[in-house]
């Protein structure tokens, strides 16, 4: 599994009956392919995964692999609330055909740092897959540090990690501390850029549902040292990444991807549709964009 590139945190589109829509889930994975997009990945938070039943992800899961057809590889998110269901998803994920895993520590339960490195290394010890485990202590209340990753790298499966600490100086640590052993991955929108100059290979990215050219451009003119015009595109697109650092962002990026023509507004409950005030204030910033959206036709990606 190479661990760089984008790689979009994909959102599960439902029918207006609440079952999931795979037509319309598949125009936007045909979007990303078309982009150029490094990976996709499965179940994520904006992929409603706490809302899924395990049918549904096998579902998913299995779909997406017959539609990229191994252009791409497809991660698999595992969040769950004990390590026996843990394992069995990743085994349920291996079995489907997945080629990678995204590992997020336990659910609901605030496990100390040797739970939380147990946790993972059982996941680890059962599955060949390899595995990027996510950092989120902003969202989640636990947070990986550097010690425990001392820990974890003794599984060679564990590759990588989803750097969504918030601190951009996280990843200059974890290049000091472990060089290029641990693939880093910023999972932060609003400073993907920055970390992808100061040393992160990829970005699993949240608005790139919506808007995949644009993420995957910004991805490669940095990655080829053209910084100014990366930056160019960057200004324009950060109130639209703002939308996803925010407790509503699976209903901001959904009301996106309507706008784009790559998704709809359903969510599943308890989540509802954006309405009032706050729709308003987020059609308006979309709708902002939309008029300004930068021309990348020069750049032939």
């Amino acid at each position: 599994m190479n661990w760089e590139g984008v790689m979009p945190a994909i959102t599960t589109k439902f029918t207006d009956d609440d079952k999931l829509d795979l037509d319309l889930f598949n125009k936007n994975i045909n979007a990303q392919l078309d982009a150029g997009v490094s990976a996709i990945v499965l179940g994520g938070s904006l992929g409603e995964a706490s809302t899924l039943t395990n049918d549904e992800k096998n579902i998913l899961t299995k779909n997406t692999i017959q539609l990229t057809n191994g252009k791409i590889p497809v991660v698999v998110n595992i969040a769950e609330q004990s390590t026996k269901e843990a394992v069995n998803s990743a085994i349920s994920a291996e079995e489907n055909g997945a080629s990678g895993l995204m590992v997020l520590p336990p659910m609901r339960y605030k496990s100390c740092d040797v739970e939380t490195v147990t946790y993972f290394k059982e996941i680890a010890k059962n599955t060949s897959l390899p595995i990027m485990i996510y950092n989120n202590p902003v969202d989640y209340k636990i947070e990986v540090t550097l010690d425990m990753f001392d820990q974890l790298i003794q599984f060679e499966n564990i590759q990588a990690v989803k750097e969504s600490t918030r601190d951009v100086t996280n990843v200059t640590r974890i290049k000091n501390r472990f060089g290029d052993r641990l693939k880093i991955m910023t999972g932060v929108d609003t400073i993907a850029l920055e970390s992808l100059i100061m040393g992160a290979v990829g970005w699993v990215a949240g608005l790139v549902c919506a808007f995949p050219n644009e993420t995957v451009a910004i991805y490669k003119l940095q990655k080829n040292g053209n910084i100014d015009e990366a930056i160019r595109i960057y200004r324009w697109f950060l109130p639209l990444l703002e939308l996803d650092i925010n407790s509503k962002l699976v209903q901001n990026i959904k009301l996106a991807e309507t706008y784009t023509g790559l998704g709809s507004e359903n969510v599943r409950a308890p989540r509802l549709p954006l309405s009032g005030d706050e729709r308003k204030s987020v059609i308006a910033i979309i709708e902002n964009a939309l008029e300004s959206r930068p021309d990348l036709s020069k750049y032939n990606y």
